[in-house]
């Protein structure tokens, strides 16, 4: 089977050389953990079965958060860890696009882009949800970021999961929203633009920019989720899956990548074969920077409320009995990362084996 890692270590060293005066370090750094990933160069373990004699070599992983193969298990703990954080209440899905003539810019200045995309999309959330017509209290936001579309193409935006209703400024009572429109989606949209033209004008980027992209329409899509836990279903890999995994890639050969993807109109499945350079061009443009945090909270989900939202969590569980929320949306979670590499059995008995150290460096294993 063809991995990413493979498609890195046959033409990785011919991308760097045409790029390299182009290239992040971040970018850098990730195709490096990416080719070493359970390679002899990380070192490992050596497993024996004390019953059938058997040995069994594992390598440590790189543990890049860009690597298909080191985000196993992952997203089911960050949902367990969420659904702790659900009012029982309906939700909704709120979803902002950086515009098309901006992802040019975005792409090569992402700490600043996205950075703004969280800070401008929330404020403007959290603006028109005060208003009194709306909601008219403080509301919490679970904010994603996500940057690729099914066949590795650029495409930056937002996922927050919003409960239908906010806390009163008092902070004494609960304000249900509408379940079936949570906030104007055009005055919201008009709101980010506004917001974020405002931010970028505090930064170099602003007169890079032409003036049309602030008189054009930007898009932002509200839909009912029902309780949230399809929701956060749907959000979980987002968060720890990368922007291909390995099972979808087919087949390297004659230079050229081809692997299967969902398309987003017709949900058939559908190939796509693209250069090795090209194909490592657009899996790089979705390299994070070091550090950055692509998951934020905002009003009652922000870390200060925890333990106020705790309590309001108690609160509406009084009020609201279970099933009162509408049924949960059909969302087709992304597919997971690659099989658990954490527990190793005899491949002949079946026995749980355990390790001992294999050093860094090591030649391949007879």
């Amino acid at each position: 089977m063809i991995e990413l890692a493979d498609i890195f270590r046959q033409h990785g060293s011919e991308y760097r050389q045409q790029y390299a005066e182009r290239m992040l370090p971040s970018h850098l750094q990730a195709m490096r953990d990416i080719e070493r990933c359970r390679t002899e160069a990380l070192g490992g373990q050596v497993y024996h079965c004390p019953d059938c004699q058997e040995i069994v070599y594992r390598y440590h992983s790189c543990r890049n958060r860009h690597c298909p193969k080191c985000q196993n298990g992952k997203s089911e703990e960050w949902l367990e860890a969420q659904r702790d954080l659900l009012l029982p209440v309906p939700y909704f899905l709120l979803t902002f696009t950086l515009p098309d003539e901006l992802r040019t810019l975005a792409r090569a200045n992402q700490q600043v882009f996205y950075n703004l995309l969280f800070r401008t999309s929330a404020a403007a959330t959290q603006k028109l949800a005060a208003d009194p017509r709306f909601i008219g209290g403080q509301i919490g936001m679970a904010g994603v970021l996500h940057t690729w579309g099914r066949n590795l193409s650029y495409h930056p935006h937002v996922h927050y999961l919003v409960p239908c209703g906010g806390l009163s400024p008092d902070g004494q009572t609960w304000l249900p929203g509408n379940t079936d429109f949570l906030l104007p989606v055009k005055a919201l949209a008009r709101i980010f633009r506004a917001k974020f033209r405002s931010a970028l004008q505090k930064t170099d980027f602003f007169e890079k920019i032409h003036a049309s992209v602030w008189q054009q329409d930007w898009v932002v899509h509200a839909q009912p989720v029902g309780d949230g836990h399809a929701a956060l279903k749907y959000l979980a890999p987002y968060i720890f899956r990368v922007a291909i995994s390995n099972r979808r890639i087919l087949k390297l050969e004659n230079d050229q990548v081809t692997f299967r993807f969902k398309d987003t109109q017709t949900g058939k499945t559908k190939l796509c074969s693209l250069s090795a350079l090209e194909f490592i061009r657009r899996f790089l443009h979705h390299i994070l920077p070091r550090g950055f945090v692509k998951v934020r909270y905002y009003g009652l989900f922000s870390p200060c409320w925890r333990v106020r939202l705790s309590i309001l969590h108690q609160q509406l569980t009084s009020l609201f009995p279970p099933g009162h929320c509408p049924p949960e949306s059909e969302h087709d979670p992304f597919q997971t990362a690659e099989n658990d590499y954490r527990t190793v059995c005899c491949p002949s008995c079946g026995k749980v084996l355990s390790p001992q150290p294999l050093p860094r460096r090591q030649s391949r294993p007879p």
